[in-house]
């Protein structure tokens, strides 16, 4: 899982640094805009020096396109937000991500690029499952002691993301297990990354991780019986994994015993075993209903909640973003679009989906295996059927720009043997 010397060394040397640290960065707050500063001014060096650049590179176009979506359902959703100043600063906000994007497009021109970004990545996430392996064995950890009910991690106690941007972002030391140490090392890594994935206790972050093993298993397999065979082993891992967390770690059991409740069949048994996310369902359909058009405004989801939930929700009494704010977001993508930006804003979003399959679909079997670590990444993470964090704040909102712009880069980067003419890297 961690990769050569000789590729790290080229993974931190510019231009490859400055996307890389927005990773490297992640768990330590804000501390990650660091990377997207450095971005910014490396693509305006670009330009200064190659002002046609856009021409040359179908990803950064593609790039443009796809943030045009993303940001222009925002920026039409504020028009008439209910809370105008955190909409249009969120909007402003979101601009960083067109630099940080077109970095990552033109600093990643050849394969030999991508790949050691991938290995930088996955060097990362290396030392975040020993720390965190850490901390379930031992209580250490080098964000601090965990929470009774999960680890954390190197996130901390207070920033409960270990889970999920493991799952997400997973793929990458999938990869480079799989192509340093074959098969072998490709099950090893698997379960490596399962244990701290388990007991950071995200449901959501264990159906992305086992999204990601089937897209693992389909690339082995490349045929429908060995794929239902490699299902059915993983399928029984899966279940050992399970019940040896189930006998040792308390944490493990309890999230589990809380998502059982689901099978008792009532409405209120269904919301504990959904931490309260049927509230912020029913809740959310009320807002969507209101303002169908553009929603109630991109990050006013909290300030609009009070207006539309039950005197009695659970978000007004108890466990909110602030006593008698409600919940922060629609824990869900596509009531989280539809709340916020409304049909134009989903409309927008679809839009950018089919754009991007058609461009995916078009750059040939190559270009598609040299982006299967990043595709399944982006894939995972905006699966509809899951819960979701809130793709529009500073945090999430930052990792979604950063894979969107790596898959547009990785899409279009010249194969080993290329030698074009190309855009100069960014220094």
């Amino acid at each position: 899982m961690i990769a050569s010397g000789a590729s790290l060394k080229a993974a931190l040397r510019s231009p490859l640094l400055p996307f890389w640290l927005v990773i490297a960065l992640l768990p330590f707050g804000r501390s990650s805009e660091l990377g997207t500063l450095l971005c910014l001014i490396g693509v305006v060096w670009l330009f200064r020096r190659e002002p046609h650049a856009l021409q040359q590179h179908a990803g950064a176009r593609l790039l443009l396109w796809l943030l045009a979506a993303y940001i222009g359902a925002a920026l039409l959703s504020a028009l008439d937000a209910i809370a105008p100043g955190k909409s249009w600063s969120t909007v402003a906000g979101l601009l960083r991500y067109v630099p940080l994007g077109l970095y990552a497009c033109f600093a990643i021109r050849r394969q030999r690029k991508l790949e050691a970004l991938y290995l930088a990545v996955a060097a990362v996430l290396a030392l975040w499952v020993v720390d965190a392996w850490s901390q379930a064995l031992t209580g250490w950890s080098l964000g601090g002691p965990a929470q009774a009910q999960r680890i954390s991690g190197i996130f901390g106690a207070h920033n409960l993301k270990l889970g999920p941007t493991l799952a997400v972002l997973s793929p990458f030391a999938l990869w480079a297990a799989r192509r340093r140490w074959g098969l072998a090392g490709l099950l090893l890594a698997f379960i490596l990354i399962l244990g701290p994935v388990l007991l950071a206790g995200s449901r959501a972050a264990w159906l992305c991780y086992g999204l990601v093993a089937l897209g693992f298993i389909w690339r082995e397999a490349r045929s429908p019986g060995r794929f239902a065979a490699y299902c059915a082993l993983a399928a029984l891992l899966l279940a050992l994994a399970g019940s040896i967390a189930w006998e040792t770690s308390g944490r493990f059991q309890a999230r589990m015993d809380r998502t059982l409740l689901v099978l008792h069949g009532t409405d209120r048994s269904v919301d504990t075993a959904l931490s309260g996310r049927l509230d912020i369902w029913h809740t959310s359909v009320k807002m969507i209903a209101a303002h169908p058009i553009n929603g109630v405004g991109v990050r006013g989801f909290r300030y609009a909640y009070p207006h539309y939930a039950a005197p009695n929700d659970h978000f007004l009494v108890a466990e909110p973003c602030g006593v008698g704010e409600g919940a922060c977001h629609a824990h869900q993508l596509v009531l989280e679009i539809l709340t916020e930006t409304g049909s134009v804003g989903l409309l927008l979003w679809l839009a950018a989906a089919g754009l991007a399959w058609r461009s995916w679909r078009r750059v040939g079997e190559a270009a598609r295996t040299r982006a299967f670590p990043v595709s399944l990444a982006l894939g995972v993470m905006l699966f509809p059927l899951n819960t979701h964090l809130a793709f529009y704040s500073a945090w999430w909102g930052l990792l979604f720009a950063w894979l969107l712009g790596l898959w547009c880069a990785a899409l279009y980067v010249l194969p080993q043997d290329a030698s074009p003419n190309e855009v100069a890297d960014v220094a």
